[in-house]
């Protein structure tokens, strides 16, 4: 687990066993973690540049995406996230009936900052669904540290380590995240556990190996007992 997740220490790596039935504390599985790398760092990307220039070339285009999510206080489950280009009141009204839709009742507070898009027509929307907004101060992050707190969990977990190319992929890279962070990654603030935690496996009799499946092409993954 922690070469196929080089970034989750013992904390991350012991509620994953514990959700295949191993019991063991943070300290013993840190005490089997592989040990700080002493060889020769790869090059940087500075030294990849200038060592390769006149064999390089390059194009980019440069186009600001916006995400939208909504993410539940008490549990911390990510229930809804959309990309778009345009982030305009229309559209983020049409986002927030999306999000409720016909299975979860509406929340009595929605928290959010004071974008010039939660405009008038996304304030008709959420009025007429009977949720009481709750706008942050200026500058204040703080003021909204869950969801503060994601966006800084996915760049980390997940943006910073992917190329995005499109609008649909950066959608699909989202989606598979959430489904993911939902499921299985640990909370400290949930006693180690996921928002929506899948059924904790217990070892089979005859079970032999433990599958990984990777998530977003290898950058986590998530285990089961097969026999």
């Amino acid at each position: 687990m922690a070469r196929e997740n080089p970034w989750c220490g013992q904390r991350r790596i012991q509620p994953a066993l514990t959700g295949l039935g191993l019991w063991v504390c943070a300290h013993t599985v840190a005490r089997y973690l592989r040990r700080p790398y002493s060889g020769t760092p790869s090059p940087g990307w500075q030294q990849f540049l200038s060592q390769h220039s006149n064999a390089i070339w390059a194009t980019i285009w440069f186009r600001t995406l916006f995400v939208f999510f909504v993410i539940h206080h008490g549990t911390r489950e990510l229930v809804y996230a959309r990309v778009t280009a345009h982030p305009t009141s229309e559209w983020l009204a049409q986002q927030m009936v999306e999000a409720g839709g016909f299975t979860r009742e509406p929340p009595r507070y929605l928290i959010h900052d004071r974008d010039g898009c939660f405009g008038a027509s996304f304030n008709r929307r959420v009025g007429s669904l009977g949720i009481s907004q709750i706008r942050t101060p200026v500058k204040s992050p703080k003021a909204n540290a869950i969801a503060e707190r994601w966006v800084r969990t996915i760049r980390n977990e997940c943006l910073d380590h992917r190329l995005i190319l499109t609008h649909q992929h950066l959608q699909r890279t989202v989606a598979e995240f959430i489904a993911y962070y939902n499921r299985w990654r640990p909370h400290r603030s949930l006693g180690q556990i996921a928002p929506c935690p899948h059924i904790k496996e217990s070892p089979l009799q005859s079970a032999k190996h433990l599958i990984a499946k990777p998530v977003l092409g290898g950058l986590h993954h998530v285990y089961q007992w097969a026999a």
